[in-house]
């Protein structure tokens, strides 16, 4: 096994909550996980967190794995795939989270796989007035963009501090707007500095464009997914 397999590596492990998957070092789980919440103590709620009904010897409590909060049966019956904490098969989530959970699955069964296919830019780095074409992707443990061309680059997404997705098209009243580029920066590590690229999507062909306004599209929910799992 070589050491990028080997930090890779997952174990399977057993919660209060469920069954997870999860990587053997720390340093390799995904930028995008979250912990697993503690769940609020059995004798601080007396009653369902959600519609107050008193718990009793019918009425069981049971605990969101998302929010780990406290609800009755009617208030937390759904099971839910819940991949940004590495469950195996889905589980028990209040209404709420079920919610979240669910509209999390697009990213996971497609704009990761377009974001790990990638696609082509012009890339600026800093303030240089050269543009170099790149196929950009994100790497299959998902902690690395990699971008590939003349030259070659590997951000670590821990490290990317803000994205700003470009577009076009955008009228006063309202309208159709489209991806056309973003604006990344990034820390290098072992430094404060923030570095600065600019990718633009190439014009060169109408397939081209609209893989790359995909690629963009699945980068902007990938950094609010990013920024959630920083503010946890």
């Amino acid at each position: 096994m070589s050491g990028c397999e080997a930090r890779d590596a997952k174990k399977l492990v057993r919660s209060p909550s469920g069954l997870r998957m999860v990587p053997e070092h720390r340093s390799a789980r995904s930028p995008f996980g979250l912990d697993e919440p503690p769940w609020v103590p059995d004798k601080e709620c007396p009653r369902c967190m959600q519609c107050d009904t008193k718990f009793d010897f019918i009425t069981r409590k049971h605990h969101c794995r998302r929010c780990g909060k406290c609800f009755c049966d009617k208030c937390c019956s759904k099971k839910v795939p819940l991949p940004r904490m590495c469950f195996v098969d889905p589980v028990r989530q209040c209404a709420e989270c079920a919610l979240i959970s669910q509209k999390e699955t697009e990213f996971y069964d497609k704009q990761l796989k377009v974001l790990m296919n990638g696609a082509t830019f012009f890339v600026t780095l800093g303030t240089s007035e050269k543009s170099e074409l790149m196929v950009c992707r994100l790497s299959n443990n998902q902690r690395y963009l990699v971008l590939d061309g003349d030259s070659h680059y590997e951000i670590e997404i821990i490290q990317i501090s803000t994205v700003q997705i470009l577009t076009e098209g955008f009228t006063p009243g309202g309208g159709n707007t489209r991806a056309i580029g973003m604006i990344l920066q990034y820390k290098v590590p072992g430094s404060e500095e923030l570095m600065q690229m600019k990718f633009t999507a190439s014009e060169d062909f109408s397939c081209s464009k609209k893989l790359s306004a995909s690629w963009l599209a699945a980068m902007h929910k990938a950094t609010k997914l990013l920024y959630e799992s920083r503010d946890q």
